[in-house]
């Protein structure tokens, strides 16, 4: 026997047009009164956020200080949405005009977005103002700033609505479970990827917070002495003191030991000095004073002069003495007078310096010293 059962038709809800209207324009005539004052309601609240996203406006350019807190305040408050505005206005007064359930669902369904995207908006910009307050404040100029603002900027802005697009998506009903593993996924193999460009890029924000050091300085790692010129998102260039141009990642860099002389407001300088050993003990005990005296008549901080060892060949002698002055020329030159100053007070005073010496006696058979050489007959006339 044929099979005479048919497939049961699919029954599909369509809009009733008809029913909509007519629910609609029922709650117009029953609610007017309630709609009238919703919609005046709604106005105010619009216009009382406009006049505070004004507000933000001129906090941000003309109060308090252009860095301090009020101005990132302002900033974040400037970029609130007429969108944010109009759809918080409609969702406050939603309730008090009870309209139908699918306008109440819509203004729900918009609030929630407006409200997503707008606390992404305003957390990006408050991220961003107090990284631009923090590099600006403690940097002056913020040259080294703008080279990775920009970074900064796209890696804020798409990390935050990623998580604004995921929460919205979440309230509509949507499973993100697997959005949220594809993403991590995706982050990590090109993390894997490019984790060498990723790890310059890291080491330059490293640098431009932390801040062990900023153009314009002098530094030295390994052997190498140079003044940095730049600081980029990959590498930073520097300029040696011998005149060579020099290229190093960032990430390199930061795994130097650095020594910085920028925050250094003084410069220790160290003679070492010997004399003979024929000098008279009354003479060298003399030496730490006339030191002290040469270092302070040029200028010079004295800290300590005295005798420090028996040499192979001189009495060894130190004085250490601090220069404070801004910049490295004027420290030679000081240094440079100072040495020359020693060279002539101990040539004034007899003080003879000591330089490597060696003298060879010659013993007898019996251990009796000798002259090195041979005597010399005279030789007689004829």
């Amino acid at each position: 026997m044929a099979n005479t059962t048919e497939p049961a038709a699919v029954k599909v809800h369509t809009p009733d047009l008809v029913e909509m209207w007519r629910s609609t324009s029922e709650w117009l005539s029953v609610h007017y009164v309630q709609i009238a004052i919703a919609i005046g309601a709604g106005i105010l609240i619009y216009l009382a956020l406009t006049a505070l996203r004004q507000f933000g406006k001129r906090w941000r350019g003309d109060f308090g200080d252009p860095l301090g807190y009020t101005n990132v305040l302002g900033r974040a408050v400037a970029r609130t949405t007429h969108f944010f505005m109009l759809m918080v206005a409609a969702k406050l007064v939603a309730g008090y005009a009870d309209p139908p359930a699918a306008l109440f669902k819509t203004i729900a369904f918009l609030f929630t977005i407006a409200a997503v995207l707008q606390g992404a908006i305003w957390a990006r910009e408050i991220i961003l103002g107090l990284i631009e307050r923090k590099t600006l404040a403690e940097d002056g100029q913020g040259e080294t700033l703008a080279n990775a603002m920009g970074l900064i900027r796209v890696l804020v802005t798409f990390a935050l609505f990623a998580i604004a697009t995921i929460v919205v998506l979440d309230n509509l009903g949507v499973n993100v479970t697997g959005l949220v593993a594809g993403l991590g996924i995706g982050g990590i193999a090109i993390g894997l990827a490019a984790q060498g460009i990723f790890s310059d890029l890291f080491a330059a924000l490293s640098i431009i917070f932390d801040k062990p050091f900023r153009r314009g300085e002098t530094i030295t790692y390994d052997t190498t002495t140079a003044t940095v010129e730049k600081i980029g998102l990959k590498s930073t260039r520097m300029r040696a003191i011998t005149g060579e141009k020099k290229v190093m990642s960032n990430a390199n860099l930061l795994q130097k030991e650095i020594t910085s002389y920028f925050t250094l407001d003084h410069r220790r300088i160290k003679f070492a000095i010997g004399v003979i050993y024929q000098t008279p003990p009354q003479l060298a005990a003399q030496i730490p004073d006339i030191l002290k005296e040469i270092v302070e008549a040029h200028g010079g901080n004295f800290v300590r002069s005295g005798f420090v060892n028996f040499g192979a060949s001189s009495l060894d002698f130190e004085v250490d003495f601090d220069v404070y002055l801004p910049d490295w020329d004027s420290i030679y030159q000081v240094r440079h007078k100072v040495g020359l100053a020693i060279l002539q007070r101990f040539n004034d005073a007899g003080l003879e310096f000591a330089y490597p010496t060696q003298t060879t006696f010659t013993a007898a058979p019996d251990g009796q010293m000798i002259m090195p050489y041979a005597e010399v007959q005279p030789v007689r006339g004829v």
